[in-house]
């Protein structure tokens, strides 16, 4: 008798593990959220409430991706997942997390999020006035610098998550946050080539807060005030030609053709003088190769950081032998800073391309918006 009892507990026992568990649906049962114009990540949404994320371009030409799958707190202990078949297994909404990049700081404020912000490196950079109000106030903590991050803080404050970024695939620092047990995803928003691309990594962020929707309406809402920048450009009856970038160490670096940087010239209706080259990132060219091509442009945009006239031609005389130093058509985002000395435009740009293609079109055909207010290129001083 006591042996029937035993087995039909037993068998009752195992009813219920069972019922706890919940198979992985197969690929064909995954909704995929529509990205339209990043290239570096996809979302998928499976019908037991997963969410599968994958980054293709954790850093320019990896060879290297990484899958996480985001599963509800409520769900955690009810489904079985391969963790070998995945980067980081997150349990969401995510309650608080360490950033390691200004970018990120935009995202977090547009869904909500600010208050989850509980560790950063390098905290001088965000020039947010909400997030630095949190920063002041102790609510987040220092965390190093980027390159050397404090570990051991960062361990101790046992986040839900860690959002970092990479150049390659080796950063012991990530390594050892990971052993400890704490999620690290990549984000590779710095990546995409395109204006857009680069905003809509807001539907990165969103599954982490289960706030999906939301940041598809904030996305939408860009893309459609940048689309119809883009086609009042059009409008424009000249094409200024334009020059960019500024020596460092006898080297000038300027924005390649195929660039994020070229593609915002491009859409403000301008002829970029090296618009023809096919390079993604950025062009390593002498001084005589650019004042050959470039002394003539109407104007030169993002000269690296400087901020005034007499500064840079006291760095080297020869800028003064272009035509928009000659006619003071220099325009910088160097002089646009918050509290704490960051450059507003390395951290709300990406975010915000519309804001930065709406400034560029008021420098080039100020006729078509000329009550614009810009908020990152101002005229150098």
């Amino acid at each position: 008798m006591k042996r029937s009892i035993y087995l039909l507990l037993l068998l009752a026992f195992l009813s219920c593990k069972q019922d706890k568990k919940v198979s992985i649906p197969t690929a064909e049962q995954a909704t995929p959220i529509n990205i339209e114009y990043a290239k570096g990540f996809t979302v998928e949404k499976l019908s037991n409430g997963l969410t599968i994320i994958k980054i293709s371009s954790p850093w320019p030409n990896s060879e290297a991706a990484f899958t996480y799958a985001l599963v509800p707190k409520d769900k955690l202990d009810s489904i079985t997942l391969d963790k070998d078949a995945y980067q980081a297994i997150i349990g969401v909404p995510v309650e608080n997390i360490v950033l390691t990049s200004t970018t990120h700081i935009p995202a977090l404020e547009a869904l909500g999020q600010t208050d989850k912000l509980i560790g950063f490196p390098d905290t001088k950079y965000i020039s947010s006035k909400k997030t630095r109000e949190r920063i002041d106030a102790g609510y987040v903590e220092e965390l190093g610098r980027n390159e050397a991050l404090n570990t051991e803080m960062a361990i101790a404050l046992n986040p839900d998550l860690v959002v970092g970024f990479g150049i390659n695939n080796e950063n012991k620092a990530y390594e050892t946050i990971q052993r400890a047990g704490i999620p690290v995803v990549y984000n590779g928003e710095w990546t995409e080539e395109t204006p857009l691309g680069k905003a809509e990594w807001i539907k990165f962020f969103g599954p982490f807060f289960q706030q999906e929707a939301k940041a598809d309406s904030i996305f939408s809402s860009i893309a459609k005030s940048y689309n119809e920048t883009k086609l009042l450009a059009q409008k424009a009856k000249e094409r200024p030609t334009v020059l960019s970038g500024a020596l460092y160490k006898d080297i000038w670096y300027l924005p390649g053709g195929k660039s994020w940087g070229a593609q915002f010239m491009a859409d403000a209706n301008t002829d970029y003088l090296w618009k023809e080259s096919q390079e993604t990132g950025s062009l390593s060219l002498s001084l005589e190769s650019v004042l050959e091509k470039g002394h003539n442009a109407d104007y030169w945009i993002s000269p690296s950081q400087f901020t005034n006239y007499k500064e840079m031609e006291a760095s080297n005389r020869h800028y003064s032998q272009f035509s928009p130093f000659k006619n003071k058509k220099i325009y910088t985002y160097a002089n646009t800073k918050g509290a704490t000395e960051g450059m507003l435009y390395f951290e709300l740009a990406p975010n915000r391309p519309d804001l930065v293609l709406k400034d560029l079109i008021h420098i080039f055909h100020p006729e078509l918006l000329p009550n614009h207010n810009p908020v990152f290129f101002k005229p150098l001083d």
